[in-house]
């Protein structure tokens, strides 16, 4: 079996909902070009079309929290979960779990629904973004948020997040040529792990598990860049991190880096899950592949990555435990 932990699906209600609070919002008519996106027939056919394969589902961009008020998010969230949680019901053999959306503009709504999401509609995790718009996850309000996913023993999948608005350079207003996606996700991602890490998190949390989208954007490339800071350079030596040692950290960077999990949703690239697999290692890759987002309706992304896991030169027991047994053992699959 292929579990697929970090695919995006909303159901049609919460996406008529979506389409209703922001009929402007360029998903809202780009996505109707995508119906595996909404409508559970469309997603059910593209399953059929991979052997021995399934979903755990989580909601699509944009996240709630750049849908709605901070008043009306809680009961947005609810609303997307719920239909979730009844989409898994329907069609356990297909979606053996879900992933929770969150109210993320609304701190003392993020807890709560969590809480109910997992513990009463059985979500097997939560998806966050790597920022709320614009605060960053490290911001003391969202730490209650990653302590009580610790208590519970559940993952969190980190989504990076940026749009066009988000210029490339000082002198300009908008990203040119889709940097802000190609380049400036997984920039994102990065960024959001550091700021993590350097705050404490895993210090305060050691049993947190978070899973980085795109097999940790740019830190499993750079992991070697991680070990020597530009301040080391100046002040310190190859063991000795002078801003690491300000922050309080108790072990070096790349040590906490090592903690994270990362998924193979790089497009089907051979290269970059080679490169992310030898950074996470056997127990710490787990299987996605970003479907359905593709001109093919997420076949060509599924088959893909499934065949970049399969290249890697590895034992078929590190294959079983990166295209199920991660996902079942993080995620708690029956």
């Amino acid at each position: 079996m292929k579990i697929d932990i970090f695919n995006h699906f909303s159901p049609q209600p919460y996406f008529e909902e979506f389409c209703r609070l922001q009929p402007q919002h360029p998903a809202a008519t780009l996505f109707k070009r995508r119906s595996e996106l909404y409508d559970i027939g469309a997603r059910l056919r593209l399953l059929d079309q991979v052997d021995d394969y399934a979903q755990v589902l989580c909601l699509a961009n944009p996240p709630i929290e750049a849908i709605t008020s901070t008043e009306d998010a809680p009961r947005l969230a609810r609303f997307a979960n719920d239909q979730l949680a009844a989409t898994v019901r329907a069609h356990p053999d297909r979606f053996p779990g879900f992933v929770a959306g969150l109210p993320m503009n609304n701190p003392a709504a993020i807890v709560p629904e969590a809480r109910r999401a997992i513990r009463e509609l059985g979500a097997c995790g939560v998806q966050i973004f790597t920022n709320v718009n614009g605060i960053p996850l490290s911001d003391e309000r969202y730490f209650e948020l990653f302590a009580v996913m610790a208590e519970l023993d559940r993952p969190i999948l980190v989504h990076p997040i940026r749009m066009g608005n988000h210029a490339d350079y000082a002198s300009e207003s908008k990203s040119e040529a889709e940097v802000w996606f190609t380049f400036g996700w997984p920039y994102e991602t990065s960024a959001c792990m550091t700021r993590l890490i350097y705050a404490g998190l895993f210090d305060k949390l050691p049993d947190l598990k978070i899973v980085t989208h795109h097999m940790g954007g740019m830190i499993p490339y750079f992991a070697e860049k991680i070990t020597l800071g530009f301040e080391q350079i100046f002040f310190g030596t190859m063991e000795k991190n002078p801003l690491a040692e300000r922050s309080g950290l108790k072990r070096p960077p790349l040590d906490y880096f090592r903690m994270l999990h990362g998924d193979t949703a790089t497009n089907g690239s051979v290269p970059a899950t080679t490169c992310g697999y030898a950074f996470f290692g056997p127990e710490r890759s787990i299987f996605a592949t970003d479907a359905p987002f593709d001109p093919d309706g997420g076949v060509h992304l599924v088959k893909r990555t499934i065949a970049a896991v399969e290249a890697l030169p590895i034992s078929a027991a590190e294959k079983a435990q990166i295209f199920e047994g991660n996902a079942r053992r993080l995620f708690g699959l029956k």
